[in-house]
């Protein structure tokens, strides 16, 4: 059987091979531009392609980042989370 840590090798190998590809095909910087120049380049043409497509990505954040607060908020007082890092007595 295939054990965890060799999983993780073979997705590290993977991300390596194929992840340089994946940004420098989705990312065109040029040499002049930073990367906030290039980024808000790519994010102007995935709004002209689709408008509703922002609003998404938007709703997605938002979701994600109020499931993160409900969970954080879950853990500190459903739990002995305080206790465990030594700020409750």
């Amino acid at each position: 059987m295939i054990g965890a840590i060799e999983i993780l090798i073979i997705a590290v190998i993977f991300g390596i091979i194929y992840g340089r590809d994946a940004i420098d095909k989705t990312f065109r910087k040029s040499a002049n531009e930073g990367v906030v120049e290039s980024m808000a380049g790519d994010l102007k043409e995935l709004y002209d392609n689709d408008p509703k497509r922002m609003v998404k990505v938007s709703a997605i954040i938002v979701g994600a980042i109020a499931f993160l607060a409900t969970g954080a908020y879950w853990a500190i007082t459903r739990t002995d989370f305080l206790k465990m890092i030594g700020l409750d007595q």
